[in-house]
């Protein structure tokens, strides 16, 4: 969620806005706003409306100064993608030709130290994308250790869980671990600094793992899918940006349901096994991803994954049948 207009660039924004594909009179929501990049292109589009959606407050602010310069064609909600479906209805909107979603936290949140995203500066050990909430220093020195290794292992898929684990039990038995320097130098000596294998920092799947569960993302993000299932217009188009595996496979998870056993593209929509119509056809098989040029200019749009459906004209699924599920 990158900004095309200043440093930040929107990842993989020309594939976002052509499966998006915009169009006069519509309805386009942009559930991850962060800096607008994706939201103005849509706008230079030429739909009737865009609405932003965002938690955090910096992103709203952005979003507001969006609403000064764009007028009626632009809204920006503060809130969770989650609960798009109960925000939009609060605004009137019951329905919708477009929703882009790219998850994740922003290059924006990583850069500022005082949010705690990232080791490579010291900052408080905070996580939170916005509001109230338990923090990453709340799960670090108050989850049993167990409990603490399954998180690095399940959200981070950190083959060395139990170690780090057992190295911060160890640590805040001495001092409470309050900053993301602290924490980082303990994972780096639980797995040795020169277990950077992959061509990254020791503690890059502490710190994934911890942000999923402070800002309960996966969670979030089934819970958005899902609503931007049941909102979209037949027709109307769904764009997921995802930055890593577990998100991915969420995403490949609920298209491949949704739009069949075979997940084949299909302009029909043709009953599947089990008698449920697809509520999806897929734009095109399997992930989009950036090209060399996007990479070099922005290195962080290395691990982006882009995949795309248009919604049929069928119900959708049951809300308890979810993708990870």
């Amino acid at each position: 969620m990158l900004n095309t207009d200043g440093p930040h660039i929107s990842v993989l924004g020309r594939e976002v806005v052509e499966a998006i594909a915009p169009q006069p009179g519509e309805t386009i929501v942009d559930g991850t706003f962060g800096a607008g990049g994706y939201a103005r292109a849509f706008l230079g589009a030429g739909p009737r409306l865009v609405v932003g959606i965002d938690r955090d407050p910096t992103a709203v602010a952005r979003g507001r100064a969006f609403e000064a310069e764009f007028g009626a064609r632009f809204a920006m909600l503060e809130g969770c993608f989650g609960d798009m479906e109960s925000l939009l209805a609060a605004r009137g909107i019951d329905g919708v030709d477009g929703v882009a979603l790219d998850l994740g936290v922003s290059s924006m949140q990583f850069d500022e130290a005082e949010r705690g995203f990232s080791f490579r500066e010291d900052g408080p050990l905070d996580m939170r994308m916005g509001g109230p909430g338990r923090t990453a220093a709340d799960i670090v020195n108050e989850t049993a250790e167990e409990d603490l290794a399954n998180i690095i292992y399940d959200f981070g898929e950190e083959r060395a869980s139990r170690r780090i684990a057992r190295f911060i039990v160890a640590a805040r038995g001495e001092a409470p671990i309050t900053r993301t320097r602290t924490l980082a130098d303990i994972v780096a000596r639980a797995i040795g600094r020169g277990a950077e294998r992959d061509r990254i920092h020791p503690a890059t799947r502490t710190f994934q793992a911890l942000r999923i569960a402070v800002n309960d993302e996966l969670g979030e993000l089934d819970r958005g899918l899902a609503a931007a299932e049941r909102l979209l217009r037949p027709g109307g188009r769904l764009a997921v940006v995802s930055f890593h595996s577990l998100e991915d496979r969420a995403v490949k998870r609920f298209l491949s349901k949704r739009a069949g056993a075979e997940g084949a593209p299909s302009r029909h929509a043709p009953v599947r096994a089990g008698g449920r119509a697809p509520s999806f056809d897929l734009l095109f098989r399997g992930a989009a991803k950036p090209g060399d040029d996007e990479i070099r200019i922005n290195p962080r749009a290395r691990s982006a994954r882009l995949r795309a459906a248009r919604r049929t004209t069928a119900p959708a699924f049951p809300i308890t049948e979810e993708a990870r599920r």
